[in-house]
């Protein structure tokens, strides 16, 4: 195993990182988002009523997207062995 192949497994884990909890992460930054240009244009600035849908939608994008990330680590962990086997 050479420094290229390190860098390959590195590679990959970031990227299975980003599509494992960017699903989940860019739905709770457009929810922010979307609460806080509410807040700002009704001048409510309750905390419950940012935190609350954030959880919510954070929790139903992370159930749709579940199997998404499921099938990309199942790949990343198949690399991984592939790599070891190899060895």
């Amino acid at each position: 195993m050479n420094e290229s192949d390190v860098i390959e497994i590195m590679r990959s884990g970031f990227y299975t990182v980003l599509q494992v909890a960017g699903p989940e992460l860019a739905a709770a930054l457009i929810t922010g988002l979307v609460i806080s240009v509410l807040q700002a244009m009704t001048q409510i600035h309750e905390m419950t009523l940012a935190n609350v849908p954030k959880i919510l939608v954070t929790l139903v994008a992370l159930v749709l997207f579940l199997p998404l990330g499921f099938a990309s680590l199942r790949a990343y962990m198949d690399q991984i062995v592939q790599i070891i086997a190899g060895i």
